[in-house]
This record gives C-alpha cells, sequence and structure tokens, in this order.
C-alpha cells in the first residue's frame, strides 16, 4: 500500500488497513467500469460518500457508526476493484468471502462490529441500489425506465437535489477521508 503497509489479500488484518490506503485506492477505482459520462470516471470513493448521504436521508436517526459502516461499505473494493453485479456472480462464492474477510478487517480497524447487522446491511444495500440508480440516469446512458427496472424506483423526494458529481480523484480522496473522519470523531 502507499502507506507502507502490506496487506495479506487472502488474511487481512486490521493493522495493516489506513483509511488513506483506502480513499487512494477507491478514488481511483471506477464504477461502471469507466464507462459513463464525463472527464473524470464516477469513483467508487464518490459512491460512497453519496451512499452515507442516502443512507443518512433515510435513516434520519442513524448514528455515525452506522453512518460510518454505510460509507465503508465498498472498502474492500480499494484493492479488490468494482466488478459489475454479473461478474460477481460468476466469479463465484470465493469472491464473496474475499470480499468478507477485508470488510471485516476494515470495520474492526475502524471500531466498527465485523460483520454489519442483518438489519443495517439492508437499508444500506437500498440507499446503494438509490445511488446506482441515480449514476445508471445521470451519467450511465439508462432511462428511467431501464433503471426503474434494474434497480428499483427510488423516491424521488429523497434525492431531489442531489447530483452526481464528477470530480477529480485528488479532491474525492480528501472528501472521503475528511468525511471518514467527522463521523470516527463522533463516535
Amino acid at each position: 500500500m502507499l502507506s507502507g503497509r502490506r496487506l495479506d489479500l487472502l488474511d487481512p488484518t486490521p493493522m495493516d488497513i489506513e483509511i488513506e490506503d483506502i480513499a487512494h485506492g477507491l478514488a481511483f477505482v471506477a464504477r461502471w467500469n469507466g464507462q459513463t459520462r464525463g472527464d473524470f470516471a464516477y469513483s467508487v470513493a464518490e459512491h460512497s460518500i453519496l451512499v452515507e448521504e442516502i443512507f443518512s436521508r433515510m435513516v434520519r436517526n442513524a448514528g455515525p457508526a452506522a453512518r460510518l459502516t454505510a460509507l465503508l461499505h465498498d472498502a474492500p473494493e480499494y484493492v479488490i476493484g468494482d466488478m459489475i453485479s454479473p461478474v460477481k456472480s460468476a466469479v463465484g462464492p470465493a469472491y464473496g468471502a474475499l470480499d468478507d474477510r477485508l470488510a471485516a478487517a476494515v470495520h474492526i480497524r475502524f471500531g466498527l462490529p465485523a460483520i454489519t447487522p442483518a438489519p443495517l446491511k439492508k437499508l444500506i444495500k437500498k440507499a446503494d441500489r438509490i445511488s446506482a440508480w441515480m449514476e445508471a440516469t445521470q451519467i450511465a446512458g439508462f432511462t428511467r425506465a431501464e433503471a426503474d427496472k434494474f434497480f428499483g424506483a427510488p423516491d424521488l423526494d429523497l434525492i431531489a437535489d442531489l447530483a452526481i458529481r464528477l470530480r477529480p480523484p485528488l479532491e474525492v480522496r480528501t472528501d472521503f477521508t475528511t468525511r471518514h473522519q467527522t463521523l470516527l470523531d463522533a463516535i
């Protein structure tokens, strides 16, 4: 890792996890395999910031730990990349197991439960799907009908003032680490 840490992908430990490495990696990993409109790829870091915002709007009384869990929902992708769901399915359960081990190490590193409780995971997944709907309609060329079919129709009032932002990776990296620190400080 850029921090100088060595991360064993098959047996990750919380002590080898640094937020700067996560933020840097996620800021340079493109969602939609880079197949989006704009001058910059839409990064997993930017997506994660949006998911945390949507989650916070959905669950008004969410505490900082739940919000941090939402922000870090795709954290393992900083080293394993972002694969579209059909590819994840084709790779099989080994991918899921790797993702789970990395997520557990990340969560423990930042004082969160190793395994996200199912009700919280379900709410974060809902926010994730709303974000995917926004991405699909705003930068990936989907019609609203197509996005509704794949991701479900969102509550448009919830996201009326939100827009996908395509920004330079270093700017997104800074915003991700700042948001992470703000939530961590509030726990």
